[in-house]
């Protein structure tokens, strides 16, 4: 018996002499296929030695390395497991293992091996690097330059810490330091295509666009599969205004990487700017099925529901994000822009959550010092316009007008335009200015510098929250005096604000204490030029037999809370009809989307026509089919109010509890249409009512309103630019005298 046993262990001991033999001789061959790059082969080779051995160290080491270099990260995971458990103490396995797990996103798992691996081998640099990795992806940002510059030290011509700690630094906007990084990454290694890519994004921090398109460039030269890359690119062309190429890269990066969470979000993004809405929506979804708490993803979903007037809903989505990431500043953007279409919402819920922005973003932004300043209260003042909006915008509508309008003697004026997008209304700003800078590649800090050596006195904010806006710039108080006005007039809540332009009836006296600015009233919040070559037309009513209305709005602006009074106004008037004109209507989701809504409500389709966007003098002559404008509410008409009324055309309004639902009905006021105004739902029907009961009026009001509306102090574009520039020398005396 004891024979027997001997014997057999004797033949197994043979075996496996035999097999580790064989296995020995099959590792070269396996090590071969690693290094020329044939993943398969190493992985089918491994198999063969594993098969023949089970514990063979240096064979499940590698097949975890090259599991994990093509990306089967289970197996990598499965294999460097076994390969630890076989040589507890070998550092290099531990921190390949670290890397699997880091690449997994079980980050606490893989500091905890990548500190195992340290520990058995503290100078090792690959694990150390590694670990500041994997603290990077914890957001221990600071922890993780620590690990980079301790790989450093080990390893002083390690190119890849240097790149690692420059995306480390680069989270922290540390931008000149990360830049400083990743050149040394280059110095050591020209053709690193990470530390290449590292300058393209620290160049958009910087708002050097140019400069980081050249960067991605280089790096997809070096990669050209790179989906990584391509997304940012992508995300640069987006910032650059080129739409379509920003499109093309995200599609190029998705054809690569299927689930790539960058590419996805920027495909949201460039169809929310493109008005559409439904595959926009679809890319956010499949983001937040593998990743719910992507900030990026429910902030770009909330903006979907915006768009298509689901205010609560995208005010939810925006609350989550901020819920995730805190000082996400275009989560609060969007949130403080939504709130002013949300009827629920007042002066005062307004006001805190600008100041929430402050609260989150302003405050922590230093400071620039003003140097000297001459303070002789009757000199020439000096202004600055800073806005994304110096083109075909509605926004340009409201300020083009002062700025053409300006006295250049006791003022210079200069604009800060900080948008790519340059077309004949651009000329006709810079033909207005003093001094044009093109902005739009500046960091704030190189625009601050800028506006401070112009020896700007007054510089001024066309844009508030919206899009494009640089109130991160406002918040280090590059001028002695700043003021926000018309392109989003709604108040920005930083103490770094002096000024808020604005009207009585917009901000009435006892809300004022709310705003962070100085409230100063024009004849009212914005005003437009008149309209070119506009001629009266007949009522179409007399024609047609019923009242037509017209809503020549953005279709957000059409709550739910104002389709309950139309569709009251509606059954009183079963043969009315309304005609919706928005250039966002040319989305056949959002158009269904409103139509239905419309339907909803008791307003029959048939009784619903909807336009698209169109040249401004076809969009202008569409108001020649309108009897009465309605406004929407609680966020009013602006430019839309002025071009009705300016055509002839009258518009009904409300007056609301917020500065964006009392903005149409003070433009109707200061034109002195009070009886147009209302108070309440009822008498805004009323009025409706009234009107639309008494043609010959209407049609006597139709002939005489553009010349009323042009010779009103709201209306008379050169009146109030005088008004305004009576305010800015108000301002700087008070400045004056009180001794900066």
């Amino acid at each position: 018996m004891q024979s027997t046993i001997g014997s057999r262990a004797f033949q197994n001991a043979r075996l496996q002499k035999k097999n580790r033999k064989q296995a020995d001789g099959l590792l070269p061959q396996a090590v071969a296929a690693y290094r020329s790059g044939r993943h398969a082969d190493a992985q089918t080779i491994c198999g063969q030695i594993l098969a023949l051995v089970p514990d063979h160290f240096e064979a499940l080491h590698l097949l975890g390395a090259s599991a994990l270099d093509s990306g089967r990260l289970d197996l990598a995971e499965q294999a460097l497991a076994r390969a630890v458990a076989v040589e507890p103490r070998n550092a290099e396995a531990q921190a390949n293992l670290g890397l699997v797990l880091s690449s997994m996103k079980r980050y606490e798992e893989a500091r905890a091996v990548q500190e195992r691996a340290i520990a058995l081998k503290p100078n090792f640099a690959t694990a150390l690097t590694g670990l500041g990795n994997t603290l990077m992806n914890m957001q221990l940002f600071a922890q993780a330059i620590e690990a980079h510059d301790r790989a450093i030290a080990a390893k002083p011509d390690y190119a890849d810490a240097y790149c690692n700690r420059g995306m480390a630094q680069l989270l922290l906007l540390r931008n000149e330091e990360a830049r400083q990084s990743f050149d040394r990454a280059l110095a050591l290694a020209p053709r690193h295509m990470q530390a290449t890519f590292g300058k393209g994004l620290v160049n958009i921090n910087l708002r050097h666009f140019e400069q980081a398109l050249v960067a991605f460039n280089a790096a997809l030269a070096i990669k050209p599969d790179a989906a990584a890359v391509i997304a940012q690119r992508g995300r640069l062309y987006i910032q650059m205004a080129r739409f379509e190429e920003a499109e093309a890269d995200f599609n190029a990066a998705l054809a690569t990487d299927p689930m790539l969470e960058t590419a996805l979000l920027g495909r949201a993004h460039v169809c929310v700017l493109t008005e559409r809405i439904a595959p926009a929506m679809a890319a956010c979804k499949r983001v937040l099925e593998r990743n719910p708490a992507s900030e990026v993803a429910l902030a770009w979903l909330g903006a979907c529901f915006a768009k298509q007037g689901d205010t609560a809903a995208a005010i939810q989505h925006f609350d989550r994000a901020l819920e995730i990431k805190p000082d996400f500043e275009d989560a609060i953007l969007k949130k403080i822009f939504a709130l002013d279409f949300y009827p629920g919402a007042d002066i005062a819920v307004h006001q805190a959550v600008r100041r929430e922005w402050w609260d989150r973003i302003g405050a922590h932004i230093p400071r620039l010092a003003l140097g000297a300043i001459d303070r002789d209260a009757e000199r020439r003042i000096t202004v600055g316009y800073v806005s994304s909006d110096f083109r075909s915008h509605s926004a340009a509508l409201t300020f083009l007008p002062v700025l053409r309008h300006h006295d250049h003697q006791p003022f210079k004026i200069i604009c800060y335009s900080c948008s790519p997008l340059v077309d004949s209304v651009t000329e006709h700003c810079k033909a207005a200015s003093d001094g044009w800078v093109d902005a739009w590649q500046m960091s704030d800090e190189e625009l601050a510098v800028r506006i401070r050596s112009d020896q700007v006195d007054i510089l001024v904010d066309l844009s508030g929250h919206s899009a494009g806006n640089r109130l991160t710039l406002f918040a280090r108080k590059p001028a002695p005096i700043q003021v926000t006005a018309w392109g989003n007039a709604t108040g920005t809540g930083l103490p770094t604000m002096d000024y808020f332009f604005a009207d009585p009836v917009t901000v009435p006296e006892a809300v004022r204490p709310l705003f962070a600015e100085e409230v100063y009233d024009l004849p009212a919040l914005i005003t437009t030029d008149p309209l070119p070559g506009a001629q009266p037309t007949p009522l179409p009513m007399l024609q047609n037999g019923y009242v037509t209305f017209g809503v020549f709005n953005r279709v957000d602006k059409i709550s739910d809370q104002v389709l309950d009074v139309w569709s009251a106004l509606f059954r009183a008037l079963p043969d009315a009809r309304v005609v919706v004109k928005n250039g966002a209507l040319d989305d056949s989701f959002l158009r269904d989307g409103l139509i239905a809504r419309f339907v909803a409500h008791g307003i029959a389709e048939s009784r619903l026509t909807c336009l698209g966007s169109s040249m401004r003098q076809e969009h202008i002559a569409a108001f020649a089919l309108v009897d009465i404008s309605l406004d929407p509410f609680p966020q009013n008409g602006g430019v839309s109010t002025w071009e009705s009324l300016q055509a002839g055309v009258p518009v009904v309004a409300k007056l609301g509890n917020s500065s964006a639902s009392r903005a149409g009905g003070a433009i109707v006021k200061a034109v002195g249409l009070d009886d147009w105004v209302a108070e309440d739902d009822e008498a805004y029907v009323a009025i409706a009512l009234k009107y639309a009961a008494d043609p010959s009026a209407l049609a006597r009001l139709r002939a005489e309103l553009p010349a009323r509306v042009a010779s009103s102090p709201a209306g008379n574009v050169v009146t109030y630019t005088r008004k305004v520039e009576e305010g800015y020398r108000t301002f700087w005396r008070r400045y004056c005298a009180a001794g900066g």
